[in-house]
């Protein structure tokens, strides 16, 4: 089994002007180096909970049928984009997206099968025959919930006060973190 973020979100949940607010900085000389502590502390808080925040593309590839249903991780799932599956001679399929039903209120999402519909009788590519691409994440940085944008901000502030600090949350931003996380 492999997960991989095929496109990440085009915004972050907290943007530079507000950690510049929260940094209490002035001017734009570490606008580059704030932007990128963003991007690395919400791609932690996202790992630490479970989640993505903002609308990004994720594939799930797998050597065999799932057994109906399976979870589709990090929550909370948006869509399925397409289900594909390889046969031994190369050749890739895409099911019929009514074969198949989705549970984006559970954490993380689920997919099962439709009412008597089974997986194709087929013999699958020996390796990475089943890939699943979906969507997670809310449309937008306001879909954010406060507690999630403070601990990024907390963790941006770390970062940004002592810049050869390890990759790690604060206690306050775990304990953030922690009110809402999946796994």
């Amino acid at each position: 089994m492999t997960l991989r973020l095929i496109t990440a979100p085009a915004t972050e949940p907290v943007s530079s002007a507000e950690a510049k607010l929260h940094l209490k900085v002035d001017g734009s000389t570490d606008d580059t180096l704030i932007s990128a502590l963003i991007v690395a502390a919400r791609m932690l808080c996202e790992a630490y909970q479970g989640r993505g925040y903002i609308t990004q593309t994720w594939e799930l590839t797998l050597d065999a049928f799932p057994e109906s249903p399976f979870e589709l991780p990090p929550a909370p799932l948006a869509s399925v984009v397409s289900i594909k599956y390889t046969d031994s001679g190369g050749t890739e399929y895409t099911m019929d997206p009514g074969d198949y039903v989705l549970d984006t209120s559970a954490e993380p999402g689920r997919v099962a099968l439709a009412d008597g519909v089974s997986w194709p009788s087929v013999v699958l590519y020996p390796v990475g025959g089943v890939k699943i691409r979906y969507t997670v994440g809310a449309a937008s940085a306001a879909a954010v919930p406060q507690n999630v944008k403070q601990a990024i901000l907390l963790t941006v502030g770390d970062w940004y006060e002592d810049r050869q600090a390890g990759a790690a949350l604060s206690p306050a931003a775990r304990a953030l973190l922690t009110i809402d996380r999946v796994f």
